[in-house]
Order: C-alpha cells, then sequence, then structure tokens
C-alpha cells in the first residue's frame, strides 16, 4: 500500500491537529492572526508536497494521485489560501470572528476538498464531501451574534443534509446494482453489455443531484443567494471559489471514469442543468441590490458555462471529449481567482469599521479609492467576458469545445444569457464611476492584506492574454490523466 502518495493530505492533516492544539493551551493574546499564518504556511506546504508527488493509487486503490488531481488540489490550496488571507484583517474587526477555530476549519475544509479530488471510490468520494461539508456548515454560522449569519449556517446544514441523503442513497444503488464501490470496477462492470439498466441510471441521477448541491447548480441552487448573503464576507469568498471548483472537480472525474459507459445518460441530464443555470444566474441576479446575493446568483451562471465543457465531454468523439474537459478545467481556473479578487473589494467595503454590502455603497468610490474601483471594474468585465481579459478566453474555450461537440443550442444560450449577465457587470461598473458618493461618506481605507489579494488576482486577470501557456499545459496534462 503506497501511502506516501497521500502525503500531502496527511501532513495537512498533522499540521491541522498540531495547530488545533496550540489554539486550545492557555494564552494572554489573541491567537487568530498567528494561527491563520500557520495555516496559510501549512497550506503552502501541501502545495509543496502536492506538485511533487507521482501518480498511482494508494490505500487498497480508493485514492489516486495523477495529474488531474494535482492539478485541482493546487488550484484548491490556492484558493483557500487567498481566502484565509481576506479574513487576516475583516476578522480582527469583529471579537466574535477573530478566533481561531476559524482558520483550521479553513485547513480541514481543504483537507476534505483534497480528498474529494483525489477520489477513486465512493467511500472516499462521501467521506472527503462530507469533511469539507461539516467545516462549510461551521463557517457559514461562524458570526454567532448575526442572525443573518445564524440562518445561513442552518439553511446550508438542512439542505445539504438532504442532498447528502441523495448522494448516499444514488451510491447505495449503485453499490446494489454493480456490486462494487470502486471507480476502476465500476468502469469494468459498465462496459459489459446491458450495462445501462434504468435501476443503474436512476441511481446515477440521484449521485448527480447530490453533487449538484455542492456546485449550487439548477435545480439544487436554492442555498446559495441567501447563505452567500448571511455568511461573513471572506466565508462567503471561500465557497465560491475552492469548494466549488472542488466539487466540479470531483463531478467530472466520476462522470468521466466509473460512469463515462453512460455518457449518453448523463450528457442529456447535464444540458438540461447547465442551461438552466446560466439563465437563471443571467435572469435572477437583474433585480439584485445585494452585491453578495448578485455574486450568488453569477456564481449559479458561471457554473453553468463550466458544465458546457463537461456536457461536451460526453460527446462519442475521443476529441471533443478531451477538449470539453480542458475547457473545463480552464474555466473554472480563471473563475477561481476573478471570483476571489473580486470578493476581495467586497471585504474591503467597510464604512467606519461595518461591512457594508449594497451595491449603491459602491457610488463613487472611484473618487474615493481609484485602484480598487479600477480592480472592480477588471474583475466585472471579465466576468462579462469583455476582450482580452481572461474570462473571455474561459468563455470562448467552453462555446468553442460545445460547438465541435454539436451541441450548438447550448452555445447559443451561452451567448445570450452572457450578454444579459452584462448588463449587471456594467451596472456595478457605471455605479463606482459615474454615481455620486452617497450620503454616509466614503468608504474606509482598504488593509494591506485586501490590496495584496486584489492586485495579485487583477493582474492575472488583466495580462492573462500575455502568458496563457503554462495554465493551458497544465490543463492540458490533467485531461491526459482523466480523458486520455
Amino acid at each position: 500500500m503506497n501511502w506516501t502518495l497521500a502525503l500531502p493530505e496527511a501532513a495537512l492533516a498533522c499540521a491541522g491537529l498540531a495547530i488545533l492544539g496550540a489554539g486550545v493551551l492557555p494564552r494572554r493574546h489573541d491567537m487568530f492572526f498567528p494561527i491563520s499564518m500557520a495555516v496559510i504556511g501549512a497550506l503552502v506546504l501541501a502545495g509543496v508536497l502536492v506538485l511533487g508527488q507521482g501518480d498511482g493509487a494508494a490505500l487498497a486503490g480508493q485514492y489516486v494521485s495523477d495529474a488531474f488531481a494535482r492539478f485541482s488540489k493546487v488550484l484548491v490550496l490556492i484558493g483557500a489560501a487567498l481566502a484565509l488571507t481576506l479574513a487576516l484583517d475583516f476578522n480582527q474587526t469583529d471579537r466574535d470572528l477573530a478566533r481561531f477555530e476559524y482558520p483550521v476549519l479553513i485547513l480541514f475544509a481543504a483537507i476534505g476538498m483534497m480528498l474529494m479530488v483525489s477520489a477513486n471510490d465512493l467511500m472516499t468520494l462521501y467521506l472527503g464531501l462530507e469533511l469539507q461539508s461539516l467545516a462549510a456548515y461551521v463557517l457559514a454560522a461562524f458570526n454567532r451574534d448575526s442572525e443573518r449569519s445564524a440562518e445561513a449556517g442552518l439553511k446550508y446544514f438542512v439542505l445539504g443534509a438532504l442532498a447528502s441523503g441523495l448522494l448516499l442513497y444514488g451510491m447505495s444503488l449503485v453499490y446494489g446494482f454493480v456490486g462494487t464501490t470502486s471507480f476502476d470496477r465500476l468502469a469494468e462492470a459498465l462496459t459489459a453489455e446491458h450495462a445501462a439498466s434504468l435501476g443503474l441510471v436512476t441511481a446515477l441521477v440521484f449521485v448527480l443531484a447530490g453533487l449538484a448541491f455542492k456546485i449550487s447548480a439548477v435545480p439544487f441552487h436554492m442555498w446559495a443567494p441567501d447563505v452567500y448573503e448571511g455568511a461573513p464576507t471572506p466565508v462567503t469568498a471561500f465557497f465560491a471559489s475552492a469548494p466549488k471548483l472542488a466539487a466540479v472537480a470531483l463531478l467530472t472525474r466520476v462522470l468521466t471514469q466509473p460512469f463515462g459507459e453512460l455518457s449518453a445518460q448523463w450528457g442529456q441530464v447535464l444540458w438540461l442543468v447547465s442551461a438552466g443555470s446560466m439563465i437563471l444566474g443571467a435572469f435572477a441576479a437583474i433585480g439584485q441590490r445585494n452585491i453578495k446575493r448578485l455574486m450568488a446568483y453569477s456564481s449559479i451562471g458561471n457554473v453553468g458555462y463550466a458544465l458546457i465543457g463537461l456536457v461536451a465531454a460526453a460527446s462519442a468523439d475521443p476529441a471533443v471529449r478531451s477538449e470539453g474537459v480542458r475547457a473545463l478545467l480552464f474555466y473554472m481556473a480563471i473563475y477561481l481567482l476573478m471570483t476571489i479578487g473580486a470578493f476581495a473589494v467586497l471585504a474591503a467595503m467597510r464604512r467606519r469599521g461595518r461591512p457594508v454590502e449594497e451595491i449603491e455603497d459602491l457610488a463613487g468610490l472611484a473618487r474615493s479609492d481609484i485602484g480598487m474601483a479600477v480592480w472592480m471594474l477588471v474583475f466585472m468585465f471579465a466576468m462579462a467576458g469583455v476582450p482580452p481579459l481572461a474570462g473571455f478566453w474561459s468563455k470562448l474555450f467552453v462555446f468553442r469545445a460545445a460547438i465541435e461537440g454539436g451541441y450548438v443550442w447550448l452555445a447559443v444560450i451561452g451567448v445570450l444569457t452572457s450578454v444579459v449577465a452584462a448588463y449587471y457587470y456594467v451596472r456595478i461598473v457605471r455605479v463606482m464611476f459615474f454615481d455620486a458618493p452617497g450620503a454616509a461618506g466614503a468608504l474606509d481605507a482598504r488593509p494591506a492584506s485586501l490590496t495584496v489579494v486584489m492586485a495579485a488576482t487583477g493582474l492575472f486577470t488583466a495580462l492573462f492574454s500575455v502568458a496563457p501557456g503554462p495554465l493551458l499545459a497544465a490543463a492540458q496534462a490533467a485531461v491526459a490523466a482523466i480523458a486520455g
């Protein structure tokens, strides 16, 4: 049993236990900042170990290490570290948020996400998914003095438990019809004649429903707007980035490997899910006044665009399948960094030490903080798909994959909903640059940590066209590992 392949997760788990132990020791000063920095250091160490991983299976074949897993894990760790960086100053302004448990929960959620993308068995899949989810439920309700935060945590927990039940039921049906939970054995069994029975297709639908909840895809999106609005802003940034990427990666592995022979069935389901997510994300966000709720609907729409690549991966043509998975990974990598950057601006939206979340609160930002306004402009235009920003290329790749796979109508829906969504992205820019500042006054000066995150993600988003090669090459290597 080659357990050393799982060394990144093992090292991160040991670091988490050590940091948790240090946090409960008697102390005379606040431990939030030093423990947060220790967790960021542990995430960086895990990233180095991931880059040094080899290929192979471990833990009796339940864990797999390949280029696809490494690509996804590096992005997950980047997302977790940046989301925690957003909390360094934000949480310090509220004693109830500046507790050492916060970074520890981020760390254990990261372990769960890493297990998710390396899962090679339904049991490992569920273990990683629930480890991440349990930490996320607590993070959503972390602000105990806020009714909105408590409501967000409760809604997320109840609906998450329902989704977990659907997923478990589907997994039990898979085991009942096939007799195994191993991805490799499932793939072998489904190559047999008449393997795609009605019962197995039904089981797959339940599995898809459970995983669709985790990525807030239509029709399992109902939790996202309330949870995004009620949770503290750094928590919302975390939910919108790393866990979503890990869940999309998990969904990709599950559908293309053990259930690859059922692509004709799951491709039809995902077509509807993708189209519904794009349409809802475009139209439901138009009337939103709270910018975090708007970003929730934007996230739902972005999931729909990303799933276009997975729909293309259901094609019978191997070249189109590879192109679809590559477009999906490319899209999610760019989406993660754009989203973290946008939420860095939202985390900096404070007035007299208190967070503000209405779109009108951005009025006149270009006059009081031109730097932050410019970065927000970059992120909004990138999400709208304005060339030559990174978001344009990510959408171009998924639309091209859909057209090559013969899913022309899905690409048409994607283009039309992008035009609709551009309205509310441009509205934010208009408010920042052309509306007069409100009577409440200018926003507080932004902390240095948020400035660093804005600049790093903003430069990537704005200058991606200059050197897209490294990300494209990494995505192509990941595709070769999972799609051949």
